[in-house]
Order: C-alpha cells, then sequence, then structure tokens
C-alpha cells in the first residue's frame, strides 16, 4: 500500500495538467492527470501535496482544499490511498518536469478529449460539482474500471 497526493492546480475554467510521457516504469504513461506524487516518511498529506507540487512545477501553493480520498485497488499495480486536492493557480508558470510536460487544459477538454484514467473522470466531475468531501474506491483490472463506489454506494460503471 502506498500513500499519495494529487493536486489539481485551477486557473479560471483551466486545469494544469501534466502528460506523462518522460517517466520510464509509469504506471500513468501516455495519461494526463494532475500534480502529485508518493508521501515521504512523517509527512501529513498538505506536507506531500505541497511538497510535490513545488518539486515538480516550482510554483508554490499560496490556499488549497483537501477534496476527498481515492483508494485505487489494482491487480498490477497494488493499492494507493491518493489525497485529492485542487488550489488555485499562484503567480508564474510551471518550469519543465522530469515526469512529462505540463499544459492548461480546458474542464471540459479534460473530461472528453484527454487520455486520462477511468476513474478519473468520476473524481474530476465530482470535484466540478463542487461536492463536499468525500471518500471513492475505484478497483481496476489491468486498464479497466470494474469497481467505483462512492461514500460507501455502488456506482454504476
Amino acid at each position: 500500500m502506498r500513500n499519495t497526493s494529487l493536486c489539481y492546480i485551477e486557473r479560471g475554467d483551466e486545469l494544469l495538467m501534466l502528460h506523462r510521457v518522460k517517466k520510464a516504469a509509469d504506471e500513468n504513461a501516455g495519461k494526463w492527470i494532475g500534480v502529485g506524487g508518493k508521501f515521504e516518511e512523517g509527512e501529513s498529506p498538505e506536507e506531500c501535496m505541497l511538497r510535490e507540487v513545488f518539486e515538480e512545477t516550482g510554483l508554490r501553493l499560496k490556499s488549497w482544499r483537501f477534496r476527498g480520498i481515492v483508494s485505487f485497488v489494482s491487480d498490477e499495480w497494488g493499492t494507493e490511498y491518493m489525497h485529492l486536492f485542487t488550489a488555485p493557480a499562484p503567480d508564474g508558470e510551471p518550469k519543465p518536469c522530469a515526469e512529462g510536460v505540463f499544459a492548461w487544459k480546458k474542464r471540459g477538454e479534460v473530461l472528453t478529449s484527454l487520455p486520462i484514467w477511468e476513474g478519473d473522470r468520476i473524481f474530476l466531475r465530482l470535484l466540478f460539482e463542487d461536492r463536499p468531501f468525500f471518500s471513492l474506491k475505484l478497483r481496476y483490472r489491468g486498464d479497466a474500471l470494474v469497481e467505483a463506489v462512492l461514500d460507501g454506494e455502488e456506482l454504476e460503471i
């Protein structure tokens, strides 16, 4: 099991997205995701998120919201507990990243046009609807989403 953080940095109706195209043996290879990574020993979810955002983008967030916990269960990658955040964009643009290429993308484009994980579409919709703090379990078999449970209630997928 691993704990991670993921932050979607917002600028108007755009999100800062990372196209994962540079890292070897990347479970997110070719996908577009937010900014984040694994907890270090002793870190809180907020500390992890702030460190990862700074390391990957060079940006220092001034405010943020802890939006939910997403439990990923995968037959290939194991179990991950992702702590999900959103934050308004600070001044400046992201620096180049060793894991991929950053781009500002419209919310609608993220949901309809970009290659993202199917489960990401679920939690991104929840973020866009401004849903209160939530717990979402996503179970994958390979790349296929086979189960989604939101706050204890199974979703139709």
